[in-house]
């Protein structure tokens, strides 16, 4: 189930966690983040090319590539056999911003986002069917855990897809890891 705590940037829980949906939504609309839950329904297999995942979400796909004018869209999937999860949850966990708006769709497996947002950090638990988009220019990290499982369609204005610019901060540190999290949930 989602889920969302709220932080100051101290590590000091400035609201209650909720799991309720209408909630997550309405706080993160409050600082433009979007927020939906949409249906994963569609039947797909642990290592479902990314051919595979865009064709069973093709309408949802073109309806969002309408709306938001997209140029680009592909498929991150890690398992817990992953050969570079641990290197590429280091660099996702680091918190960054991009230029561009970021939108994931997951439709497989969680991972924990962290939203820095002014003197807030929003920890968003996304699930199997929860949509959201990260405003342009909102530092931020994702969580994927030690042991990875989770399949999203990553959508882009941009040609080249995922580009990043790091902060150098470390401020995930002071919070829950993905792991911590989903056990207290």
């Amino acid at each position: 189930m989602s889920k969302l705590t709220i932080y100051d940037t101290q590590g000091t829980r400035v609201a209650p966690t909720t799991q309720v949906f209408n909630n997550i939504s309405v706080a993160l609309g409050k600082v433009g983040v979007q927020f939906e839950r949409w249906h994963a329904t569609k039947s797909l297999t642990a290592d479902a090319a990314q051919d595979e995942v865009l064709g069973a979400y093709k309408d949802s796909v073109a309806r969002l590539n309408k709306q938001y004018g997209f140029r680009s869209v592909d498929v991150v999937s890690l398992g817990p056999d992953h050969p570079k999860k641990d290197e590429m949850r280091q660099k996702f966990l680091s918190e960054h911003a991009h230029a561009d708006f970021e939108v994931r769709f997951f439709v497989d497996g969680s991972g924990l986002f962290y939203l820095h947002v002014e003197d807030k950090v929003y920890l968003v638990l996304c699930e199997k069917g929860d949509l959201i988009s990260v405003p342009a220019n909102v530092t931020h990290g994702f969580d994927m855990g030690k042991n990875p499982n989770f399949k999203c369609i990553r959508f882009f204005t941009a040609e080249n897809g995922w580009e990043a610019a790091f902060t150098g901060s470390d401020i995930a540190k002071q919070f829950p890891s993905y792991d911590d999290y989903v056990a207290n949930a």
